[in-house]
């Protein structure tokens, strides 16, 4: 393995989301406040305790998934686009990298990002509304598993997007829906028979779920369905990059 290949990646990621910190990590942040601000503290005292915990705690978790899913998307979506449209791709092909090797620093960098994000997100729960998870474990894992999967599909709309505009594409009509109906706000057992069963063919609703089990104790799903479909899915993802990679779709022309 070409370890000095792998990490001077991953450090490349890293450094590339600090130099942008104002477009990447401040904003999510900000985001979280106002949703917190105006859901879970206007609207949220008119609302009842949902799963053992009054709103605001219970939102928390679901805006932590919010952000993680969109930053681990964006980071390798466009850091790998950016590295085709500047032809800068080109140093990581010639380098003695392998495709598992230049996936992975890809997805360890945009990991590095969600769990700086989701800190801070966390920080500002347990200080604003004492929303403190109560599964570490859980909390860790589900965040890596989400970041692998949705890096994942950065890496994939990276390589198949022939503009910028594409890369907003799954963003737009299919991760930010799905996202917004899959838990963030509302719990699926609040939700009438027809629309809980709706919400299974949503992917999202398994990470929010399997995510607000480490804060609440509690979910609509046991871990082992939600967890284990989230594996499945980012087994998926990864097996298609991987596969795109070393076949050097779209990058050896």
């Amino acid at each position: 393995m070409n370890a000095v290949g792998f990490w001077t990646l991953v450090r490349r990621e890293m450094v590339r989301s600090l130099k942008i910190i104002n477009q990447v990590i401040w904003p999510p942040i900000i985001t979280t406040l106002l949703y917190v601000f105006v859901f879970g503290l206007a609207i949220g005292s008119r609302i009842q305790s949902v799963q053992g915990v009054n709103y605001a705690q219970f939102l928390i978790p679901g805006l932590i998934m919010l952000q993680v899913i969109d930053s681990s998307y964006g980071e390798c979506s466009s850091s790998l686009f950016q590295g085709r449209f500047m032809n800068s791709i080109q140093e990581l092909l010639v380098a003695p990298m392998s495709a598992v090797e230049i996936v992975g620093g890809y997805i360890v960098g945009s990991i590095s990002r969600a769990f700086l994000i989701a800190g801070l997100i966390t920080i500002l729960g347990i200080s604003l509304v004492h929303a403190v998870p109560h599964d570490w474990a859980l909390y860790i894992g589900v965040i890596a598993l989400v970041s692998v999967l949705f890096s994942a599909l950065g890496l994939i709309f990276g390589l198949v997007a022939e503009k910028f505009d594409h890369i907003a594409i799954l963003t737009t009509f299919v991760i930010t829906p799905l996202t917004f109906v899959g838990g963030v706000f509302t719990s699926a057992s609040m939700l009438p028979p027809v629309l809980q069963k709706l919400e299974l063919v949503n992917p999202i609703f398994y990470t929010i779920d399997a995510f607000r089990r480490s804060y609440t104790g509690d979910s609509f799903l046991a871990p082992v369905y939600s967890v284990g479909a989230i594996v499945l899915l980012a087994v998926i993802a990864v097996g298609v990059v991987l596969r795109l990679m070393a076949t050097g779709y779209k990058l050896r022309v």
